[in-house]
């Protein structure tokens, strides 16, 4: 079966699980865990690259031993290294790193000194109140523990857009091979640029409906055919996710795309709409009677409702029918509209490319300006700079600069938010830069009073820019913290600072609603990636995914602003 970049990340992450959970060297397990991230974000498949032969240790942090794991894991699905951690541990531990605020130090803790395994073991032990006595946990966490493992067990499982996109990329390339496929398209919360997905699902046009529903069935990831009918097929991918496919004709395709992309609450107002209006709405499409007056293109329908077409991100039945029915839809911002980024790492700190690539990499991709951003002193975990370090890059950018026609790069930090509100280089030193980009990395448990007040104050300081990853939030890893985000975007308009919406997509961080909140206030948003290599600048288009989500417009982005209209804007936030 081909094995995706996400199965080989997920191998290299459950390694540095299981090696975390032992108490292994922590060098070993940075370079799994750096190695996950690096593989899982990787614009290329793997396996093509170990298909045609080519030197994986060219990839950044890849050394000789990786690079023969990923040959392994492609050519056999399966790690030795991975296998024998299995053999060594509880059988069952892992499935308690999926309980947000668990951590592997934390369960080699919750095991060693309570000989919790399993889930139900934890939740077991927090009702009995074993867990608070624990050094580190407390009568919160405990508390914490009992409601997030009762959530995890009700909860269908959901992956990542980034994951989601894998699959579906491959499965769709799979069945555009067979020939018979006219249109095929990805709906559901997957089109809708959802953060999770819980499935797939897949349409296609055709007239041969037989040919595409045995290719769909042949598929080599497939591991359970549910369903195979004529027109609806439904698979269990051997990853565990479920696929769905409908087949359609080519009169009906708007229709039935409109119907299966959702949500269920936009295709509940619409169908209210149509019978207000004497119609029937279906995923056949919209009928007088037995007369079908339109269903060939989405377009179709929404115009034979009175209706602009909606772009798929705002199909939630927040104002966006109104919104059509009054010409009043948002121009949704692209990724073609974004001019740079203003949030990358290098070498320098816990980045994987030189200053140099970086710079490169984005004057390929047509970007003006790239904003570097290392972290500051206090996360010594990924090398932050303190003053002289900082300062000596900001000469490598000068130098940098003078070669360029057309780009520059800005001199920024990534500058820790203290729990006092301070930051955590001096001002003398911020002031050299052409951004100070905030960001908390400690200290998540504050009460939302604390971390409110924490990130107002740092909003104060004089040089403060934009707030990076605003909630601090890892989707299905770390809850967000607790703030008062309203008071946050308020205090951003008063202040003339920007927020981020960070477009990593484990953290997708604005939420769609508080993008809504800041546009409704007035206060720009930044699109970035937050890269770490020259391959994570193609994070940017799930926070693109995002924005729109959101209703963020163009004008309503930061870095969709040519450099000559970026730097005031930067400038003003100077005190």
């Amino acid at each position: 079966m081909p094995i995706h970049n996400a199965d080989i990340a997920a191998i290299f992450s459950e390694i540095a699980d299981l090696l975390e959970i032992e108490g292994a060297n922590p060098f070993r397990i940075r370079a799994y865990r750096n190695a996950a991230r690096i593989v899982g974000e990787w614009s290329r498949e793997l396996r093509t690259l170990v298909e045609h032969g080519e030197d994986l240790t060219k990839l950044p942090g890849i050394g000789a031993d990786l690079a023969a794991k990923i040959r392994e894991i492609v050519e056999t699905g399966k790690c030795r290294a991975l296998e024998k951690l299995r053999q060594e541990l509880p059988p069952a531990i892992t499935e308690l790193l999926h309980i947000p605020g668990l951590g592997p130090k934390r369960v080699r803790t919750l095991w060693h000194e309570l000989d919790i395994q399993t889930l139900e073991q934890l939740a077991r032990a927090a009702r009995d109140g074993r867990i608070r006595q624990l050094p580190g946990f407390g009568a919160k966490t405990e508390a914490n523990i009992l409601q997030a493992v009762a959530q995890h067990l009700s909860q269908a499982r959901r992956i990542k857009l980034v994951t989601a996109a894998q699959y579906a990329a491959s499965l769709v390339a799979w069945l555009k091979a067979a020939g018979a496929v006219e249109r095929i398209e990805v709906a559901g919360s997957f089109r809708r640029a959802r953060e999770t997905v819980g499935d797939l699902d897949l349409l296609v046009a055709t007239r041969d409906p037989a040919a595409v529903m045995r290719r769909f069935t042949a598929y080599e990831e497939v591991r359970e055919v549910l369903a195979a009918g004529e027109a609806r097929g439904s698979v269990i991918l051997k990853s565990g996710l479920q696929v769905d496919l409908r087949v359609i004709t080519p009169a009906a395709w708007g229709a039935a795309l409109l119907y299966f992309t959702g949500s269920k609450a936009h295709n509940i107002a619409l169908r209210k709409l149509a019978q207000e209006a004497g119609l029937k709405l279906n995923e056949y499409g919209l009928f007088r009677g037995r007369e079908r007056l339109a269903g060939a293109s989405e377009e179709e329908v929404y115009a034979a409702l009175g209706l602009e077409w909606i772009p798929p991100e705002l199909r939630d039945d927040r104002g966006e029918i109104g919104a059509a029915r009054a010409h009043r839809l948002p121009r949704l911002v692209t990724l073609a509209d974004l001019r740079g980024d203003l949030h990358a790492h290098t070498q320098a700190t816990d980045g994987h490319d030189t200053l140099a690539a970086m710079a490169a990499e984005a004057q390929r991709l047509g970007f003006e300006y790239l904003a570097i951003t290392e972290h500051s002193r206090r996360l010594t975990m990924a090398h932050g700079l303190d003053a002289r370090r900082l300062l000596e890059q900001c000469e490598q950018i000068d130098r940098l600069n003078e070669t360029f026609h057309g780009f520059r790069l800005l001199k920024g930090i990534e500058v820790d938010i203290l729990e006092d509100g301070s930051l955590d280089l001096p001002d003398d030193v911020l002031g050299e830069l052409d951004l100070v980009v905030g960001a908390i990395h400690s200290r998540f448990e504050l009460s939302r009073a604390q971390q409110t007040e924490r990130i107002l104050r740092a909003m104060e300081r004089p040089f403060f820019t934009i707030l990076a990853h605003p909630t601090g939030r890892l989707i299905d890893g770390r809850p967000p913290y607790d703030v008062d985000m309203a008071r946050i975007v308020r205090a951003a308009k008063q202040r003339g600072c920007f927020l981020e919406l960070n477009a990593h997509p484990e953290r997708l961080d604005l939420t769609d609603s508080d993008c809504l909140l800041a546009k409704d206030e007035g206060v720009l948003v930044a699109i970035d990636s937050d890269a770490h290599s020259r391959a994570d600048f193609a994070h940017l288009r799930f926070g693109v995914g995002q924005a729109r989500r959101g209703w963020l417009e163009a004008r309503d982005v930061l870095n969709t602003r040519p450099l000559a209209e970026l730097m005031p804007l930067l400038a003003r936030t100077r005190r």
